[in-house]
């Protein structure tokens, strides 16, 4: 672009109508012009470079667009501040095929410019409505599916401070308890890839909120089957969309586990790998335990659990995930092994033998009552809520389906989807229903962080004071809180290590 630039602002938002259009793939690698409202991903940021730029003034203090061609994902050559108003940038604007969640584009390399015509750009104003709601954090609001689809809160620069209210006191966990997350995404470290150009998105902070919160340990999660599955055309689930060729999902298990490795050395996270670390987890040192979602990445192979355990530090891991794989059938998709496989059944053992947390979430009650007959530790279904009448292809679990995981000594974990509670106050709710099944011991957090398509209730660790006071508030005692936002976990791990 010349310096000495005459566009009109007409010129500039013709780009935003062919984004509308779908017609922007002509303009796929160009560098272009584009105005929008920018919507940031962490909400204690005052610059960022990763983040969303929505083409109209959001309703609240970043809401996201429900219409995934009305906002672009960007990504800025350096961090840019936050401003209260419509921002001008400059950029190579990149089509996304098949992006996960459903973007359709990218700014990449973006950088603020002039207005047209070489003034020095000044933010549009706000409306005082959307300044106040969003104030100067912008949150993400829960408003619509997507990648940045609502996983934090906005709140004033006094909310961490102080409860407003309408809410319950905050809560804290005594000296001594862990809280533990027993499945996470943050950080962004699953391959989100777009096939064009082979770029993945960057890694984002998880270490921040982490001690603000007060959440002691996460299960960092990669996932192994995203260059195989899509968000369905309805977009409420994703699904498998073509089979993997040979070795592809090994190697993307081998990327993600080295996103999972940069992300931990730039955030300093500490990395528990056994019973004696877990113990001395400081408190002030966030600390991951590395997972996978979904042990696709074995492709048949039982040897590479222990490859993944030896060279990757994996320490959890999940069956299955959105495709049915080797090792058995998924809740999503109608089954085709009849539940659990021998190779399954193999890799629980390895599992058992190595010190692996063997997680069945995603899997079938027939997978789940196998796995329960093979394993010698206790089994965890990470994430997941309970229905007396789960319809069909639904994540959600009977009773029964809790009692055999419960019946291992095992854990299950209570998610935050806002397609089963609608607030705080629900999900503690929800846990007290699980509890009434399985007992206080057997229940324990699963948050999907960074997870969903639709935005849960639970978006950021900075909501576990919240999550812990509401815990309170629907009857829970400080001990019992404290099992289920960790202790459970922990003797779970302590016994597989064992």
């Amino acid at each position: 672009m010349p310096a000495d630039d005459k566009r009109t602002p007409a010129q500039i938002e013709a780009v935003w109508d062919e984004i509308n259009g779908d017609a922007a793939s002509t303009l796929h690698g160009s560098t272009v012009d584009i105005r929008g409202w920018m919507i940031p991903l962490e909400p204690s940021a005052r610059s960022a470079d990763y983040f969303l730029l929505a083409q109209d003034e959001p309703c609240c203090g970043g809401c996201v667009p429900r219409d995934p061609r009305r906002s672009i994902e960007v990504t800025a050559s350096e961090p840019i501040a936050l401003e209260s108003g419509s921002l001008p940038l400059r950029g190579r604007l990149m089509q996304l095929i098949d992006d996960p969640a459903g973007w359709r584009y990218r700014l990449e390399l973006a950088r603020r410019v002039p207005e047209p015509g070489g003034s020095l750009a000044q933010p549009a104003t706000m409306s005082r409505r959307s300044f106040l709601a969003s104030s100067a954090a912008f949150g993400l609001a829960a408003c619509a599916p997507g990648r940045f689809a609502g996983y934090t809160d906005a709140h004033d620069a006094h909310d961490d401070a102080q409860p407003r209210d309408d809410e319950p006191a905050q809560w804290q966990a005594s000296a001594g308890s862990l809280t533990i997350d027993m499945h996470s995404h943050a950080g962004h470290v699953t391959v989100s890839r777009n096939l064009k150009i082979g770029a993945n998105r960057p890694l984002t902070p998880v270490s921040a909120s982490m001690r603000t919160g007060g959440m002691n340990v996460i299960c960092l999660a990669i996932v192994t089957d995203t260059v195989v599955t899509h968000v369905s055309a309805d977009r409420k689930r994703f699904e498998a969309w073509r089979t993997p060729q040979p070795g592809e999902l090994y190697q993307l298990g081998q990327e993600e586990f080295v996103r999972a490795a940069e992300l931990v050395e730039r955030e300093q996270l500490v990395v528990v790998t056994n019973a004696a670390m877990l113990a001395s987890v400081d408190p002030a040192k966030p600390s991951v335990i590395i997972s996978a979602e979904g042990a696709d990445f074995l492709e048949g192979q039982v040897d590479r659990v222990d490859e993944a355990y030896s060279r990757h530090r994996l320490r959890h891991l999940q069956l299955t995930h959105y495709r049915v794989n080797e090792l058995g059938d998924i809740q999503t998709e109608a089954p085709v092994h009849g539940g659990l496989t021998d190779f399954g059944a193999d890799v629980v053992r390895r599992c058992n033998t190595l010190g692996i947390v063997v997680d069945v979430a995603h899997g079938t009650y027939d997978l789940v009552k196998r796995a329960a007959s093979v394993t010698t530790k206790p089994l965890v279904l990470s994430h997941t809520a309970l229905a007396a009448h789960p319809g069909a292809r639904s994540r959600l679990i009977t009773a029964d389906h809790a009692r055999a995981i419960a019946a291992t000594g095992g854990v299950i974990g209570v998610w935050p989807s806002s397609g089963t509670f609608r607030d705080l106050a629900g999900m503690a709710h929800g846990f007290r229903r699980m509890v009434d099944v399985v007992g206080v011991e057997h229940v324990g957090l699963g948050t999907d962080m960074l997870g969903f398509i639709s935005p849960p209730v639970f978006r950021s660790y900075e909501q576990l004071p919240a999550l812990g006071a509401a815990l309170v508030s629907a009857g829970f005692s400080q001990r019992e809180t404290e099992l289920l936002l960790g202790g459970n976990y922990r003797r779970v791990f302590e016994a597989s290590m064992a």
